[in-house]
């Protein structure tokens, strides 16, 4: 009996590690089908097609991108295989112990039908109960009879049980180890890829290095015109926060002192109950497109080329498929629609306080003072004709403060 009751106790310790197991195996298992399906969508929007201009600056920043992916693919790869192979050892462990304890309970089980049989060679049941001294005595042999044959059926049961635990780990392990050659192959073709991306890196780095001088200036003049654009649009930004409030204070009709600064807008009732459902909405807003990449981060970061020089990168860059469209992450009003370089369109929506920027735009579907829904399409993203690539970038306010906006939208 207490050889049953310490394997039921085994099976239920065995089964809670298996499903802490688990749990880490599906965390690791999403991680690298998220890094696989982020490496097939980078040989697809910057690798599929020839630029007419090559750019090697360009084009290195890809290459560095996808190694950068690859890497964090084999660094999952390794983890998760090497979880594996710890399993798979403690499961060896588990099933050798099992298989020790399912012979001990055989040999007591076989030990007790011998046991039972010689017992009924020598005296029937019915002359064990009829040999009693008196009524008392016999019901008591009785009751000892069902206990017995409830103990050996028991016994029986845990031999059942065991021996189908002992398959089921078997076929687990089974599994487990076709699954770890799976990944070691995975990893090597990984590595594989990745000689492949490097060769073709140090071709690039090499050219750069002829032309370092050229590609500074190149990059200095963009910042440049970067930071004058921001600058644009921060007066923009404030000038319509005047104009809002203007219109607030005229229509203020309660004693409340109303502030005369325009660094913040003045909410009404309504502003104030959007802004509210925005904020509650942080982390879990959709992204600006449908499908695509984020290929720069928002804030100060080092320039993925140039050691020694630094982006300051106003929002987020989103590299998409050519003819896809911006969609608003959530409803407002448009607050402008601005003319860029190019004749780009860069369309402002307004939610309460907050405002989010669609720049990059071949045309707008909306115009000033538009009502707007979440999810709505607000104007086709601009394919560039020498780099081939659809870029949209979003810029996320609150009144005149930038806001990291990988902190607002969902994580894919």
């Amino acid at each position: 009996m207490k050889s049953f009751k310490f394997f039921v106790f085994l099976v239920f310790i065995v089964l809670m590690k298996s499903n802490a197991f688990g749990q880490t195996r599906k965390q690791l298992e999403s991680q690298r089908k998220k890094y696989k399906s982020e490496i097939i969508k980078l040989n697809n929007l910057l690798f599929t097609e020839v630029k007419k201009q090559k750019n090697a600056l360009d084009a290195l920043k890809d290459i560095n991108q996808k190694i950068s992916t690859r890497n964090k693919l084999i660094n999952t790869i390794n983890l998760e295989a090497r979880l594996l192979s710890n399993t798979i050892k403690v499961n060896e462990r588990k099933i050798q112990k099992l298989n020790k304890d399912l012979d001990a309970l055989k040999a007591d089980y076989a030990e007790m039908i011998y046991k039972s049989y010689k017992s009924k060679s020598q005296q029937s049941r019915v002359m064990f109960l009829l040999s009693s001294q008196n009524f008392y005595q016999g019901y008591k042999r009785l009751e000892y009879m069902k206990q017995y044959t409830k103990f050996r059926k028991k016994q029986g049961e845990a031999i059942k049980v065991q021996t189908d635990f002992i398959t089921k780990i078997n076929d687990s392990l089974f599994y487990q180890k076709k699954v770890k050659d799976t990944l070691i192959l995975a990893e090597k073709n990984q590595k594989e890829a990745i000689e492949s991306d490097k060769k073709n890196q140090e071709i690039l780095i090499a050219k750069i290095k002829k032309k370092e001088g050229k590609y500074k200036r190149e990059i200095k003049n963009k910042q440049k015109e970067e930071r004058r654009i921001a600058t644009k649009i921060d007066k923009l930004i404030k000038a319509e926060i005047a104009k809002a409030n203007a219109i607030a204070r005229k229509k203020n009709t309660s004693k409340e002192p109303v502030s005369k600064k325009n660094d913040k807008f003045i909410l009404s009732p309504e502003a104030k109950a959007l802004a509210a459902k925005f904020e509650q909405n942080k982390g879990k807003l959709p992204w600006p497109v449908k499908d695509g990449l984020i290929t720069r981060r928002f804030g100060v970061q080092p320039h993925p080329v140039f050691s020694g020089i630094t982006i300051n990168s106003t929002g987020l860059h989103f590299t998409t498929s050519n003819g896809n469209e911006a969609e608003a992450i959530f409803g407002g009003e448009v607050l402008n629609v601005l003319i860029g370089t190019g004749k780009t369109k860069n369309v402002m929506i307004r939610h309460g306080n907050y405002i989010t920027s669609y720049k990059n735009l071949e045309n707008s579907y909306v115009k000033k003072g538009d009502k707007i829904i979440t999810g709505q399409k607000i104007g086709k993203i601009f394919k560039d004709k020498v780099t081939n690539k659809t870029v949209l970038i979003f810029v996320l306010f609150k009144n005149t403060k930038r806001l990291n906006p990988s902190s607002w939208i969902m994580r894919r």
